[in-house]
């Protein structure tokens, strides 16, 4: 069965090869961490949307902007405790073949690095956009939430790595999730991935996280307590969405190079 409005096949994952991940880990964890600035008078994420119309949105935009403020600095400290590498997934507003360039642009001059993984602006995109970013060195993307593996697109070079919908601190706490809930929660996925990958291939945890939102103080604690708890995992390989890319490439296309990240 093909769809053509997607830019991939239909795969289900118990008809695949089998997947092996560095050092015979059963779970590739990932952290996607979203680095955002917010444009004060544009619509954005809301915690309260009876003001979102109003300009300026106080309310909205300052519980945004504490992200960049305050929340990314205390994420940064846990992560640096545990010694845990985040993907950094960095905003900006996508139109066309123009404005992807100047993006790829702007975070090299700011970065040093040249991006390799894309994840559009609340998960969107057209269908030319794979195209369009392998075009400019682009190799994979996070858009699309559907699998525990990552899987080729239609598109030649270009990859989907697993990211998340439900372990995404935006959402789950906007639904009421408790801080304990939230370690639960993990630590379950974590769980049932690692027996899923009992047979022989590989699964990807993606913790998706928003500095504004895991950043609050009274969250601290439960964020250092999931990562204390992954990265006491021995069957765990706490590592980031280029590395995974470039593993996958490695042991699925024969005679590749490793890429810098694989082990």
């Amino acid at each position: 069965m093909t769809d053509t409005t997607v830019p991939f096949r239909y795969s289900p994952i118990v008809d695949r090869p089998p997947l092996s991940w560095p050092g015979g880990a059963r779970v590739a964890v990932h952290i996607g961490l979203n680095i955002e600035h917010f444009v004060p008078g544009l619509p954005s994420t809301s915690i309260w949307p009876g003001t979102a119309d109003l300009v300026p949105d106080a309310l909205n935009h300052g519980w945004r902007d504490y992200g960049a403020r305050v929340g990314i600095w205390r994420t940064i400290d846990v992560l640096d405790r545990h010694g845990v590498r985040p993907s950094a997934l960095l905003n900006s507003l996508v139109v066309e073949r123009t404005v992807l360039r100047e993006i790829v642009e702007t975070i090299e001059a700011g970065t040093g690095t040249r991006p390799r993984g894309w994840m559009g602006p609340g998960l969107t995109e057209t269908a030319r956009t794979p195209e369009l970013l392998a075009e400019l060195g682009f190799d994979h993307v996070l858009d699309w939430t559907n699998d525990d593996q990552p899987y080729p697109l239609t598109v030649p070079g270009m990859l989907s790595v697993p990211y998340t919908l439900e372990l995404n601190d935006l959402l789950l706490f906007a639904r009421g999730v408790t801080g304990p809930e939230f370690v639960r929660m993990v630590c379950d996925q974590y769980e049932q991935l690692r027996a899923d990958a009992a047979g022989g291939s590989g699964r990807v945890l993606a913790l998706a996280l928003h500095p504004f939102v895991i950043g609050q103080a009274f969250r601290t604690r439960y964020l250092d307590e999931v990562l204390g708890w992954l990265t006491a995992q021995p069957d765990a390989w706490i590592t980031t969405t280029d590395d995974i890319a470039d593993h996958y490439r490695a042991v699925t296309e024969p005679g590749r190079v490793a890429g810098p990240g694989e082990r």
